[in-house]
């Protein structure tokens, strides 16, 4: 999903559909104008491929850190095909950037090979406010929007996964 100044949001031509899916999204609310932006963006993106409304739970949690126990509780009480994390860490002048980023891009990678579900990494890391808002809607597209297509290719390539295990 990283890009170069490149608008992704528009997606490749072909996005399976979402239909009988249910996915959870998990929104970290530091720098909420930010975030509140992926969320809107991945929300829609998963209605507009078939995800009805009743199948999306949306839970907040406090910020990016906090993204991957929020993910694990959704993976441990909920019944998924896929879920969401949206956040954003701006740089600042000390090291807790990468001390943040590191921690919930190693979190979200080790829920993955848990749960054996779909964890989708829709976290912003970047070196500004603009090139954040860049991303959240604005001139670069919306990552929550990516991250939401991600989720939908990758619970489709788990089904199609199973029903090779089943013999289909």
């Amino acid at each position: 999903m990283a890009t170069n100044l490149k608008n992704l949001s528009i997606g490749p031509d072909r996005i399976p559909s979402a239909r009988k899916m249910v996915f959870g999204i998990v929104v970290a609310d530091w720098n909420s104008d930010i975030t509140h932006e992926l969320m809107r963006g991945a929300h829609e993106t998963l209605l507009k491929h078939g995800a009805q409304t009743e199948n999306i739970l949306v839970k907040h949690v406090p910020g990016a850190f906090e993204l991957t126990l929020g993910a694990q509780f959704m993976a441990e009480y909920g019944d998924f095909d896929g879920i969401i994390c949206l956040g954003c860490v701006i740089q600042g002048e000390t090291r807790h950037f990468d001390y943040i980023c590191q921690s919930v891009s190693h979190g979200l990678t080790e829920l993955n090979m848990t749960y054996n579900i779909p964890i989708i990494f829709g976290v912003l890391t970047t070196n500004t406010l603009e090139q954040a808002k860049a991303r959240a809607g604005g001139e670069l597209g919306n990552k929550g929007e990516e991250a939401a297509i991600a989720a939908i290719q990758m619970a489709h390539l788990q089904l199609e996964m199973e029903a090779m295990e089943d013999g289909l």
